[in-house]
Formats: C-alpha cells, structure tokens, sequence
C-alpha cells in the first residue's frame, strides 16, 4: 500500500436512513363514535355491559387503558356517548331540512320522528340503552340526556326564547317525546303508523294546552289583582 494510501482516512459507511415514525393523530370524538358503532350489534342482545365494551373496544382497535380512558364511568358512559351521537346525527339532519317553513307542530313532530329514524337501525339496543338509564341510581343523568335531546329539538325548530318559556317547552317536550319513545318500542309494525298517531295525538293534547293557557291568561288579565300578578312592576 503506498504512503498516499495509509495517510488517506477510510471512507465512512453511510448510515442506514431510518424512515421517520409519522404519529397518527387520534381523535376521541371518532375513536369514540367507532366504540359505539362496534358495541351497538352487540348492545342489542346483551345490553350494556363491561364485557360489550371491552370487545367493542377491541374491534376498533383500542387498548384496553384507551377504552378505560374514553369510558371512564364503564358502561352508562357508552350509553351517554350513544345518546349524543345520536342528538348530533339528528341535529345535522335537522339543519338540512326547512323547518321554518312549517308550523310549530310540524317541526316539532318532524324533529322527533327525525330521532326515531336515527334509532331505528338498532332500536333493541336503544331499549336496552333506556332500561339501563331507568336505574334509579341513573336518573339524574336520564334527566340531563333527555334535556340534551329536546334542547336540539327545539333549537332546530327555530325557539329563541330565553324566559321561563325555554324551560316549559324543554319540559313539555320531554314529557312527549319520553312518552312516545316508550310506545315506539312497543310499535312491532313495519309502518310504525301507531306510534306516529300516538306523536300526533300528543302534540295534539299539547297544542290545545297552550290554547286553554293563553285564553285562560286573557281571561285573568281583566282582574286588576291576577294582572299586577302576571305583569309585576320591577
């Protein structure tokens, strides 16, 4: 080897490139919604259970400590998340539609059957969701899913009230919507004709309420005494 040789450093091997780890960004909203998705089949013949979401969780790809992070009440958290999945479905399908075309009881009817439809495709896993949510240990956040619900109902129908009217109507269609829902899961017919009867009739009965309300308030309005009552001074 010449002297030219040895005095020129070895060339160094070049490193073997390491492809860059892309880090997937995981979304809650949608790894929740696959857990949901994954459990409903289930949901409907075993109910809600630790055992359900755990395999659910498994079908979407998540880790046990992932699934204990997204769920971590267990099981009601699933229903929950079930619940407002299913009012953001209904607001966007509501959104779509020209309710401020229709009258009052139109929109409200059509908002209802609008979350019936979005139940429908798993309606025995719907039911097990309410007969979980009737627990009595359960009924407080029964409650806040319900005024979740019907709170999107009526904001679709175009309500902007902020008086004690905002309370009353979330109520009285509370009342409606609760109610029907128990007949809609007793409806085993293909049409559901009688539950949309059972809905229109109850709108019914509600819409003749706020007329008997309303002449009743008329009527009151002539006594000085029940006027200062309903129109205080401040």
């Amino acid at each position: 080897m010449s002297e030219e040789a040895k005095k020129k450093p070895a060339a160094r091997k070049a490193k073997p490139k390491v492809e860059e780890s892309k880090t997937e960004t995981r979304d809650d909203a949608a790894l929740t919604a696959a857990v949901v998705a994954a459990a409903l089949p289930h949901a409907a013949f075993d109910g809600f259970t630790d055992r359900v979401l755990a395999d659910a969780g498994k079908t979407a790809g998540l880790a046990p400590a992932e699934v204990a992070r997204l769920f971590p009440e267990g099981p009601i958290a699933l229903v929950t998340a079930y619940s407002h999945g299913v009012d953001r479905a209904m607001e966007e399908k509501l959104a779509a539609l020209d309710l401020p075309s229709l009258k009052i009881r139109t929109r409200i009817a059509v908002a209802v059957q609008t979350r019936l439809d979005i139940l429908k495709p798993h309606k025995e896993a719907a039911r097990r969701a309410a007969a979980l949510l009737s627990l009595p240990m359960y009924a407080g956040l029964a409650a806040k899913l319900m005024y979740r619900s019907v709170d999107v109902m009526w904001r679709a129908a175009g309500d902007v009230s902020t008086d004690f009217n905002f309370y009353t109507k979330r109520g009285i269609l509370a009342g409606v919507y609760g109610a029907t829902l128990v007949r809609w899961f007793a409806d085993a017919s293909a049409d559901e004709a009688a539950t949309h009867e059972f809905l229109a009739a109850r709108i019914e009965n509600v819409m003749q309420f706020e007329k008997f309300k309303a002449k009743a308030k008329g009527a009151l309005s002539n006594f000085p005494a029940f006027a200062q009552w309903m129109n205080p001074k401040e």
